[in-house]
């Protein structure tokens, strides 16, 4: 049995870890509020630019009349055998089963895929999917091909790729959902719209944990090229919380002060669904195919945008119910400690009495 000693240091050294999980509990509550801030400003402009593509569809000739097939390299249905999953995770740990439950997702997807006979690419944003895909995957082969013509006044550039195996990683993105810049987003989703508009990839999809509120989260599996239809998400798959996991965010979201309910619908939000339904006839000052032609991947990437904004809030959510559940993890071994080193002393003054009295008869 320890001694009273060895449980004093160790009650001590539980109260000190209890002190940095409640601190960060705290700190993921304010950093959730931010992300929450993030994700509706967001909201205004995703919605806008969708109600513009609607309008705009009713418009212009998206469709070949004669033939039926799309004008857009963005609408193209072809058959599925190059197919590319984009893999948002967070960067960090001790969020709970935040980041597994991702990777679990998406590697269910993977395998459902390479069953099929489908080569998969993988694009993990966050250090975490980085990591896990990286012990299971091995990275994409490219290479850099010159040649020059008019008597070596001018050079062609070519990327060729070397498929080795049927799943491989395609890039990486480390720290993307800790300070979400704009323009790195831009450059990632200009890359995956080439790469489907030249045909190298059948299809997108995008594995996230979608969060409408702190106990209303889910993970998801959306698609999200070819576009089948605006505004509406593709969800080909989802996994929802648990009964106790809800009780647990609810739990942690009151004791900080965070709002479980989901935010109500905006103004600006509802106006921005009226312009798209709305039977006015608009006046642009290009022609309608062309600023549709323009505007398609600017949906996609408010479609990426609004996946990483909701996971960071979702990330932020389970880092505070994580840490909110070591708190009381760890009241309860204080208070567990402190009983056994209660009985330890009890025993230890009772022993010594016995003592006592013991020497005073044999005298």
């Amino acid at each position: 049995m320890p001694s009273v000693l060895d449980l004093r240091r160790r009650i001590r050294s539980v109260k000190n870890t209890r002190q940095i999980t409640k601190a960060m509990k705290m700190v993921s509550a304010a950093k959730l509020r931010r992300a929450q801030e993030a994700a509706l400003q967001a909201r205004p402009y995703a919605q806008m630019i969708t109600a513009v593509l609607e309008s705009l569809q009713r418009r212009a000739d998206i469709f070949d009349h004669t033939t039926g097939e799309a004008l857009h390299p963005l609408l193209v249905q072809r058959e599925e055998k190059n197919v590319l999953v984009v893999v948002v995770a967070g960067d960090k740990g001790f969020a709970g089963a935040f980041n597994s439950n991702i990777v679990r997702a998406a590697s269910t997807f993977v395998r459902e895929r390479e069953s099929r006979g489908q080569n998969v690419d993988v694009e993990p944003v966050g250090r975490k999917a980085k990591d896990a895909f990286r012990r299971l995957f091995s990275q994409a082969v490219y290479e850099r091909k010159t040649e020059k013509y008019d008597n070596d006044l001018s050079e062609h550039h070519e990327i060729i790729r070397h498929r080795a195996q049927r799943v491989e990683l395609t890039g990486e993105h480390e720290l993307m959902l800790a300070r979400l810049d704009f323009n790195k987003v831009h450059a990632m989703v200009r890359d995956i719209v080439a790469r489907f508009e030249r045909a190298e990839i059948d299809s997108v999809y995008v594995v996230f944990n979608e969060f409408k509120s702190v106990i209303a989260q889910r993970v998801v599996v959306e698609k999200l090229l070819p576009i089948a239809k605006l505004g509406a998400p593709e969800i080909t798959a989802s996994e929802e919380m648990t009964t106790e996991q809800k009780e647990a965010a609810g739990h942690a979201a009151r004791s900080a002060g965070v709002s479980t309910l989901e935010p109500e619908e905006t103004v600006i939000e509802r106006e921005a669904k009226k312009f798209g339904t709305a039977d006015v006839d608009y006046i642009f000052d290009q022609s309608p195919a062309r600023i549709f032609k323009h505007l398609m991947p600017k949906y996609i990437e408010t479609q990426i945008l609004h996946a990483m904004l909701e996971s960071a809030a979702a990330e932020h959510a389970a880092r505070m119910t994580a840490m909110d559940n070591a708190t009381s993890n760890a009241g309860d071994m204080i208070d567990a400690l402190s009983l056994t080193m209660n009985r330890a002393r009890q025993a230890a003054i009772t022993k010594e009495l016995i003592e006592i009295v013991s020497g005073a008869a044999a005298l």
